[in-house]
């Protein structure tokens, strides 16, 4: 028997390089068929460009509605992203489905605005596109929460659209208890922002709001439980959009919609319903531009004695000095701190690592 020669370290490297040059050929032709392949049924089997809006989204496939007022289900481009509810863009039709998708999305207009929020895991996250105004909508159940709507109303500032605040369930409301919610309420009327009282249960407020949306691309935001799917139940019957009621075991909403959705409505304008959260988190902004999306601080900004005034002790604080003379609200003020404390909170969150 022939003792079998041992390769030297020059032939080892030199087998393993050529190994290594062959996968690489090879996955190099499985890529190159897959990808003309995916030219093909672009190219060959693809009708003339069209616009619509979508409807909603689903990892990379979106519904779409066409100016025929047909929904269709598409794939997305690889090379386009982040397409959201209430996105505008550009399709073009399949001659022949694949399966049950009707088309490739092209390309995506430029939003006139776009609703934000953090994600540990990617970044500032779109939440819609192209919305009008932003209803913050809270309730007494689950709980009564001035400091969400001061997040909710620093992310509207932040980015421009208009918010308008809706109190719903009134209906359970003794008169104690909404004598102390108007109160609060009060303040933000104070300052200029629209508050509207709801109840679905007994109709009030409801053809107001119906008026407010008229026209309107408008989004429901806020917590799980405080009726946003009811409401859109009531504007738009036929959407069946599931509810749940608040769990009697923890006091919290139980989420009932899951993916945000944009539904037409029969006096003109369109409405999202997007999944509730219980926590809108601001860690993506600087803590100046937090400030400075309170808006009655506004008059007061640039003139503290120290340019680094944190509007806490610090000596010479204009806003401290209207605290105490009552031109802006101890709740607003507390809030705003708060918000700064969760947002380094958040920051160090989003740099650990995730498990």
């Amino acid at each position: 028997m022939t003792k079998r020669k041992k390769l030297s370290k020059g032939q080892s490297r030199r087998i393993k390089e050529n190994h290594q040059k062959r996968l690489k050929t090879a996955n190099t032709a499985t890529e190159n068929t897959e990808k003309k392949s995916h030219d093909e049924w672009q190219t060959d089997n693809l009708g003339a460009t069209e616009s619509a809006i979508v409807i909603s989204r689903f990892g990379q496939h979106a519904d779409i509605e066409t100016t025929d007022n047909e929904i269709l289900r598409c794939n997305i481009r690889r090379t386009v992203s982040n397409i959201v509810c209430g996105d505008n863009v550009y399709f073009r039709r399949a001659k022949v489905s694949q399966g049950d998708l009707a088309g490739v999305i092209e390309t995506v207009d430029e939003r006139t605005t776009q609703l934000t929020r953090p994600d540990f895991y990617d970044g500032v996250k779109v939440v819609a596109a192209n919305v009008d105004q932003i209803l913050m909508v809270s309730a007494v159940l689950p709980e009564f929460t001035p400091s969400i709507i001061d997040r909710y109303l620093v992310a509207c500032e932040d980015m421009g659209i208009k918010p308008i605040l809706i109190l719903n369930k009134v209906d359970l409301l003794d008169d104690e208890t909404l004598a102390y919610v108007q109160s609060v309420l009060d303040i933000y009327r104070e300052i200029g922002y629209q508050v509207y009282l709801l109840s679905n249960k007994t109709g009030e407020g409801v053809d107001e709001l119906k008026t407010l949306l008229v026209d309107k691309n408008s989004i429901f935001v806020g917590q799980s439980g405080v009726g946003k799917s009811t409401l859109v139940n009531t504007l738009l019957p036929e959407s069946n959009i599931l509810t749940k009621i608040v769990s009697e075991n923890s006091g919290l909403g139980q989420h009932t919609t899951t993916v945000s959705r944009l539904h037409h409505l029969p006096s003109g304008g369109n409405l999202i319903d997007s999944p509730g959260i219980r926590e809108f988190g601001l860690w993506h902004l600087e803590p100046d531009r937090v400030t400075w999306c309170f808006k009655e601080f506004r008059e007061y900004l640039g003139g503290c004695k120290f340019r680094d005034c944190k509007h806490l002790k610090d000596p010479g604080c204009l806003l401290q000095e209207a605290l105490a003379e009552g031109k802006i609200s101890q709740l607003r003020f507390d809030n705003y701190h708060r918000i700064l404390e969760s947002m380094q909170e958040g920051r160090a969150g989003a740099r650990a690592p995730r498990v």
